[in-house]
């Protein structure tokens, strides 16, 4: 039977129709295709490798194989659909958060950013000139290369001679020098200081030979010498310092190469120090007290936001939902506008007209009580600010969710109420209230979470001032956690990023919790 044949099944029939150009062309492609997707594949996670990261490379080799699989291959069909979304939820939210999780767990700063193998290598690099050996350079042109003329200090004669040299940046070269002869001396003017620099790559990167196999390296614009070692590397790990013979072994508990006594080196390199970041806010005493303050104003202010904005934001909605009330959508209109504004807008005017010495609100009051509060100064008044900014900015949005609530509400309800004589309250308590809370309670778990890690707010009216006095680590008394180990992982606290992951995880769990709560809550609203 050939494409063109038609066939008959019960009371209908099918007609195959043969191929375009275009997909005759498409299927000779698809697996040349695919063979060159699997090739740069391969060569990116060989690219990851060569660089040290094979955890990485390891991840990449299984999220391609795992794709090729899926796109290929009839078996992974079904994933087709499925596998971008479950891909990108790997990659940008499970990665991310155990990849932090294990921050968490080491001593990760701006002081121990380095590997310990990778700080022994460079210690074992640093080396100190032998002074008395050191040898003045010119170098001079030859053709198109370049020859090297050594001379001791304050001599004029040569001593030494290189070959002619292509010196070429990026290339090592290790060559013999030559004694200094009447043959062997360059004829050309040596080059100036500019020239010189033009070449100092390549200078860098040369290694002159004398006879008695001593080599000379580059030590600047003018000089070229025999080097030594500062450090001697052991099989243990340790290092011992050749000025005087110190031996440094690497400490995993503080993540430092330290003697005996004590003395450390720099930089420091990386360890795992197990749960060493969340004792500290358990037991150290110099960063449990604001740690512990700064938990608890995090709570307090996230509570505090979502009940005085659904008071608000639910008394503004019953107001509203009176159908004798005159210019009703104007006034809707104008309660609306803090949420139609961008926030940050909001937050920078507000911040004007809290400025103590300028701002609107002190002068109303100072003409009024002939006070000027010190906002931004007294930690009391400035959580009050916040919160007075951030219900100002969140109830217009629990008013557009009572508002819809309340037109659900049977009018029914309401008559047979007024029939009994109740008064407005009554009728808000028994009536209003029990029936528009359940549904509202998810959204108001949702918007606690989000207060509790409003870092914008925070960022841009207090910036977390003022601080705490005579802490170990800088804390601001209106810091709300998430803008707590901001500052602790990029701001004034050495970049401690062990600590800020640590904390950081500790605010993914207890976010998680209210997201569990919320859904626990929304499908009890369902029933």
């Amino acid at each position: 039977m050939n494409a063109a044949t038609s066939s008959s099944l019960g009371q209908g029939s099918y007609t195959t129709r043969p191929p375009t150009p275009a997909e005759k062309l498409a299927r000779w492609l698809h697996w040349p295709a695919a063979i060159v997707a699997m090739l740069a594949a391969l060569y990116l996670v060989f690219v990851v490798y060569a660089t040290g990261q094979a955890a990485w490379a390891a991840g990449l080799l299984v999220l391609f194989t795992a794709g090729f699989y899926v796109y290929l291959s009839r078996g992974g069909f079904a994933w087709r659909y499925l596998f971008p979304g479950v891909a990108g939820m790997l990659v940008f939210i499970a990665f991310p958060l155990v990849y932090t999780a294990q921050i968490g767990f080491t001593n990760y700063s701006s002081t121990h950013l380095l590997s310990e193998a990778r700080v022994r290598e460079y210690l074992l690099e640093q080396h100190d000139a032998v002074e008395d050996q050191v040898l003045a350079y010119s170098l001079h042109a030859s053709g198109a290369e370049y020859r090297l003329v050594l001379r001791a200090e304050g001599e004029t004669a040569p001593r030494w001679v290189s070959p002619p040299l292509a010196l070429r940046a990026g290339k090592p070269l290790r060559v013999e020098a030559t004694p200094a002869d009447a043959a062997t001396r360059p004829g050309g003017a040596a080059l100036s200081l500019p020239e010189l620099i033009q070449h100092r790559e390549a200078l860098s990167q040369l290694v002159l030979v004398l006879p008695d196999k001593t080599e000379l390296h580059y030590l600047g614009l003018r000089e070229f010498g025999p080097v030594k070692p500062q450090w001697t590397a052991h099989g243990d790990g340790s290092l011992t310092r050749t000025a005087d013979g110190a031996v440094f072994k690497p400490n995993r508990d503080t993540g430092f190469f330290q003697t005996a006594t004590g003395e450390t080196l720099q930089p420091g390199f990386k360890a795992f120090i197990g749960v060493g970041n969340y004792a500290r806010m358990l037991f150290d005493d110099e960063f449990r007290g604001p740690f512990l303050s700064i938990f608890s104003w995090t709570v307090v202010f996230s509570a505090l936001t979502v009940v005085f904005s659904t008071a608000i934001g639910m008394l503004f909605a019953v107001m509203l939902n009176w159908e004798g009330m005159r210019f009703r959508t104007t006034y809707r209109t104008l309660l609306f506008l803090p949420y139609a504004v961008p926030g940050f807008i909001s937050i920078l005017v507000f911040k004007g007209l809290f400025n103590q010495n300028f701002g609107e609100i002190n002068a109303i009051l100072d003409a009024l009580f002939g006070v000027k509060p010190a906002w931004f100064a007294d930690p009391l008044l400035a959580k009050a600010m916040l919160l007075i900014v951030n219900v100002w900015l969140g109830y217009p949005y629990v008013m557009i969710l009572c508002s819809g609530l309340l037109k659900a509400i049977p009018a029914d309800l309401y008559e047979a109420s007024a029939l009994a004589g109740a008064s407005p309250a009554t009728n808000f308590l028994r009536i209003t209230a029990p029936l528009i809370i359940k549904p509202l309670a998810p959204l108001l778990v949702s918007a606690f979470a989000f207060n509790f890690n409003n870092f914008v707010l925070i960022a841009l009216l207090t910036d977390g001032r003022p601080d705490f006095l005579s802490t170990k680590l800088p804390a601001g008394q209106t810091d709300i956690l998430v803008s707590y180990t901001y500052r602790i992982a990029f701001r004034d606290s050495g970049s401690d990023f062990g600590l800020a992951a640590a904390i950081s995880t500790l605010i993914f769990f207890l976010v998680a919790a209210l997201s569990l709560i919320n859904l626990r809550l929304s499908a009890k609203a369902q029933k």
